[in-house]
């Protein structure tokens, strides 16, 4: 009998494999818990703002998108809740579409949360993780490179204290557009943050600093002042809400958004839970992670909030705290939830430069310019995407999502371009018994009359006929040619174009008077030629098992015709 944690419905629903509490485990789920909710909570008020919604549905977005993750994804130590780069997403998508914290913002973001985890859980339900893989690393780093930049100006203003644009700012400088107060606040803010962030990692300090500056905010009376302050949030439960139908128009134009979202959030997932993976040294199951982040996402929107993710700060956090399960996120939903039914009048005084304040402090990790000069170095054609990437992502905002359409079709295109152009070579035996490039290293030919080709590629339809031009051209440039032997080895592939192509260079020697001779050519490809009639004996074919066997043979072939 399987064990619980294996069986089939433990993987459908992962809670059932969570360990059994104990007094021992309980006692390090809760601080773990209570560490991740004091981080949760101000960032989820923060990560709102940013993408223009209700501050409020910040924390909604915290409690039960969190619990449907924890219980219905594989990966139970993720931070799941709002994240920058999504929030940012919603707030750069929505942009022209609708007033910011309008019924009609909520309404299209809402959607997005909607549309988005409907289709990751359709592509979780159909095993269709794998597409992730198309999004390499220089265009996810890009991407995340500008969107942090785009995140640090979007938060300037309001971290400074700027009461104008950046426009009246650069034509009339004046310390009377900066509101000094908020000013201090948010530079403040930052600071302490940066340092504590240093000193110790796992101290909750956006929650402390949070508190303080409250505190400080009340005492000085900066709210009844006319400062920009959270000001009052509505206690208790949030209300299931369904958002209305849009008109074609609206829909149409959420439709890349929620594709880029669906992507970037998952890869934020995918980031945090491969280290989780490794961690745990258990594969990491990304279907069942599309899964709960799906329904994630639909318990958001229909709980009138913002489509969620993983947060890597969260989740290593949590990880860092000493979480072993699920548990943790459980005690930090419950903090979440005392601070939504008790709490959330504390927050009336804090200034909004200090929620700025948070975002800054979240992203500055995600920026990282050294990492396209280390690309530079080991990959010039993927350092180029990964710019290009950057550059575009910066250039459309906040239609950013472009920045990621055409990196992706810039890698595919090179990803094409390298499959439609494999690397063959002629080898020749090198003093040290290995088989190498003959003419970079100068070697003499195996054999008399003979080309000995080795293509380091699958023989299908995008390389085949790369094979075919380089054995037609360099039969043609030398007539005395008449044995051609593939070192088939690399080739672990064939298609219905392998095949055509194998059955043309088999009839081309044959007609030149030659041999075909083949060397370890892999069960997989020998089955599918041998079904299509190719390797019947034939004196035109010769066949080896190992390079050895057919060296030994080639060099007995005769010097004249």
């Amino acid at each position: 009998m399987l064990p619980l944690r294996h069986s089939p419905l433990a993987r459908r629903l992962p809670f059932l494999a969570w360990p059994r509490p104990s007094r021992e485990l309980i006692r390090g789920e809760f601080w773990a818990g209570i560490t991740v909710g004091l981080m949760l909570v101000p960032q989820g008020v923060a990560y709102a703002q940013l993408a223009g919604m209700p501050l409020i549905t910040g924390i909604y977005a915290s409690l039960v998108p969190a619990l449907v993750a924890v219980l219905f994804s594989s990966s139970t130590r993720l931070g799941v809740g709002p994240t920058a780069l999504t929030s940012l997403l919603i707030g750069a998508s929505l942009t022209g579409l609708a007033q910011p914290g309008s019924a009609q913002w909520v309404a299209m973001a809402a959607w997005m949360a909607l549309l988005s985890g409907l289709l990751q859980l359709a592509m979780g339900l159909a095993r269709f993780g794998w597409l992730l893989n198309l999004v390499t690393s220089p265009v996810l780093n890009g991407f995340t490179q500008a969107a942090a930049l785009l995140i640090l100006g979007s938060q300037l203003a309001a971290l400074t204290g700027l009461r104008a644009d950046w426009g009246a700012l650069l034509s009339t400088p004046s310390p009377g557009l900066f509101d000094l107060t908020a000013a201090a606040f948010g530079l403040g803010s930052l600071a302490l943050l940066m340092l504590a962030r240093r000193w110790r990692p796992s101290f909750p300090a956006a929650i402390v600093v949070i508190g303080a500056a409250g505190a400080l905010s009340w005492a000085l009376g900066y709210a009844d002042a006319g400062g920009a302050v959270i000001g009052a949030l509505p206690a208790g439960l949030p209300a299931p809400y369904w958002p209305g139908l849009l008109a074609w128009p609206e829909f149409a134009a959420l439709v890349m958004p929620v594709l880029v979202v669906t992507l970037v959030s998952f890869l934020e997932t995918a980031s945090s839970a491969k280290v989780e993976s490794q961690r745990s040294g258990e594969r990491w199951n990304e279907n069942q992670d599309l899964i709960g982040q799906g329904l994630a996402k639909i318990s958001s929107g229909l709980c009138g909030s913002f489509a969620t993710s993983a947060s890597f700060s969260r989740s290593a956090l949590n990880l860092y705290a000493g979480a072993q399960s699920g548990w943790a996120t459980l005690f930090a939903v419950a903090l979440v939830l005392v601070s939504l039914l008790w709490l959330t009048p504390a927050l009336y005084h804090v200034p909004q430069s200090v929620l700025a304040a948070v975002v800054v402090t979240a992203i500055t990790s995600l920026i990282k310019p050294r990492s396209l000069l280390r690309l530079w170095r080991v990959s010039r054609v993927e350092a180029v995407i990964g710019g290009v990437t950057f550059a575009l992502t910066l250039a459309t905002a906040p239609r950013m999502y472009w920045g990621v359409l055409v990196g992706l079709l810039m890698n595919l295109s090179h990803f094409l371009y390298q499959r439609l152009h494999p690397r063959i070579i002629e080898v020749g035996l090198h003093p040290d018994g290995s088989l190498r490039d003959r003419h970079l290293w100068q070697l003499p030919a195996l054999a008399p009359r003979l080309l000995a080709l080795r293509m380091d590629a699958e023989l299908d339809f995008a390389s085949a006929s790369a094979l075919e031009r380089r054995v037609t051209e360099d039969l043609a440039a030398r007539p005395e040619l008449l044995h051609l032997c593939l070192l088939a080895q690399p080739i672990n592939r064939i298609d219905v174009t392998g095949v055509e192509t194998f059955a043309s260079l088999l009839a081309l020697l044959r007609q030149r008077g030659g041999t075909l001779h083949l060397s370890g050519l892999k069960l997989p490809v020998e089955r599918v030629l041998r079904q299509a009639g190719l390797l019947e004996p034939d004196p035109a074919l010769a066949m080896y098992r190992t390079d050895a066997e057919a060296l030994a043979a080639l060099q007995q072939l005769p010097r004249a015709a």
